[in-house]
């Protein structure tokens, strides 16, 4: 099939093949998968024009709704979380696909910088899971008892007919205003600076709108790193903020176009709708699959999945991709 907007052609089922498999594991992290599907449209598609931006933020437009709506219904959307992160990248975005088309037609210096920000996050993320820092047991104490929760759910609700199941936690809102945010997990309390998260989701926003990656690749990590909020209760927010500011994204993408008439700027419609639909799948059954999996394994797949990425960034700056 060709994607006339795109240049390219490939099979019609390889990339929604490619986008379930991908969004699956990211999903579990808080992360759409977007900034995985980037590479490998440039480098193993040829995809290449800042067309490619828009393209991957409408995958996550697509995507992200199955995800984000499992853990709502579990009960693990902290919805202030997810508002202070929309209000931070939705301005960010427009700057960050302003600098694409504008000064980054050629992504090659910039995935130098990009790399440089992901190296540093995966590795504070490494170096988080082999210390033991003081006071780090409360958050590691609320998944284990989370998810041992979880396994005598699983059990009960095998045995039909003999008894109902325990109810699993949700996550509750104590606090929220311009100073701080909080809530509970489990019977654990845990508050973090609203503007702290403003200013980290703004910087993530102008990231996210030059490679259209949506932002949940680097603010899930720091949320957890950083701000030691607990894996399963950020996840959705994460998700969510990526889902509003790729809307916005697209729509800033396509309404600039008529601007640049020599430049693949607008979204491949075709392209991006085939890998949404393979996300979308895999980010359901991701989010389902989440609680069943240890915190600390979401936590070194999302590292893994980081330097990696960066790697190849490095690597495609110097000629090797």
């Amino acid at each position: 099939m060709v994607f006339r907007t795109a240049g390219i052609e490939v099979a019609p089922w390889i990339p929604p093949l490619v986008a379930f498999v991908i969004s699956f594991f990211t999903s579990m992290g808080g992360v759409s998968g977007a900034f995985l599907l980037l590479p490998f449209q440039m480098s193993v598609l040829g995809y290449t024009d800042p067309s490619v931006s828009a393209t991957n933020q409408l995958f996550n437009i697509v995507a992200i709704p199955s995800g984000v709506y499992r853990y709502w219904k579990e009960g693990r959307m902290v919805w202030p979380l997810t508002w202070a992160v929309v209000a931070g990248t939705l301005p960010g975005v427009f700057i960050g696909a302003i600098v694409r088309v504008s000064y980054l037609p050629n992504p090659k210096h910039f995935k130098l910088f990009a790399a440089a920000v992901l190296l540093y996050i995966g590795l504070r993320m490494v170096q988080d899971l082999h210390k033991n820092k003081a006071g780090a047991h409360t958050k590691a104490d609320a998944e284990k008892k989370f998810r041992e929760m979880v396994r005598r759910h699983r059990a009960q609700g095998a045995q039909a007919g003999q008894g109902t199941a325990e109810a699993l936690p949700k996550v509750k809102v104590t606090h929220f205003n311009m100073r701080r945010l909080g809530y509970t997990f489990y019977e654990e309390v845990y508050d973090t600076p609203f503007w702290g998260i403003f200013a980290l989701a703004f910087i993530v926003g102008i990231v996210g709108g030059i490679y259209g990656i949506g932002g949940g690749a680097i603010i899930a990590p720091f949320f957890v790193t950083f701000f030691g909020l607990p894996v399963y209760t950020v996840a959705g927010a994460a998700l969510m903020g990526t889902f509003v500011t790729s809307v916005a994204g697209v729509a800033f993408y396509q309404g600039i176009a008529p601007f640049h008439p020599n430049m693949s700027v607008a979204p491949d419609w075709l392209l991006g709708v085939l890998f949404g639909f393979g996300g979308m799948a895999g980010m359901y059954l991701g989010a389902r699959c989440q609680k069943y999996v240890p915190a600390r394994a979401i936590k070194w797949m999302l590292a893994g999945i980081i330097l990696f990425t960066a790697v190849k960034y490095v690597a495609a700056f110097f000629g090797y991709s």
